[in-house]
């Protein structure tokens, strides 16, 4: 069973930094991709970023491009989203993810993720 906690989320004001953690257990995910999701009041749940394997593949949200940044330490396993610049409107809970086995390069599709974690709040005020 494979275990995925969050954390590092809280309250900030634009422009403020932030580094989200998730720590994963149950299996090693080293080869797996990982990413992050966020989803705000109202609106459904969007991929904001995602990185696989040893070769670091990284992919991220065009909304995002620029000011976070997705990596991994497998020594740790752990991945974790730095976020800089934060707006008012990055506010949502953000879930970390991890990929099914069989999906090929980093998908930003909620349906090729089969572990979630429970979320961790981020919210930006202006």
């Amino acid at each position: 069973q494979v275990q995925l906690v969050e954390s590092g989320g809280g309250l900030v004001q634009a422009g403020d930094s932030l580094r989200l953690s998730c720590a994963t257990s149950g299996r090693t995910l080293s080869s797996t991709v990982m990413a992050w999701f966020r989803q705000a009041p109202g609106k459904e749940r969007e991929f904001v970023a995602g990185v696989r394997g040893t070769v670091s593949w990284k992919l991220h949200a065009d909304s995002v491009k620029g000011r976070f940044t997705i990596s991994r330490d497998n020594a740790k396993n752990t991945v974790y989203l730095q976020m800089n610049s934060l707006k008012p409107e990055d506010t949502a809970v953000y879930y970390c993810a991890a990929g099914k086995a069989a999906i090929a390069g980093v998908s930003t599709r909620i349906r090729d993720y089969d572990y979630w974690g429970q979320g961790t709040q981020v919210t930006v005020s202006s």
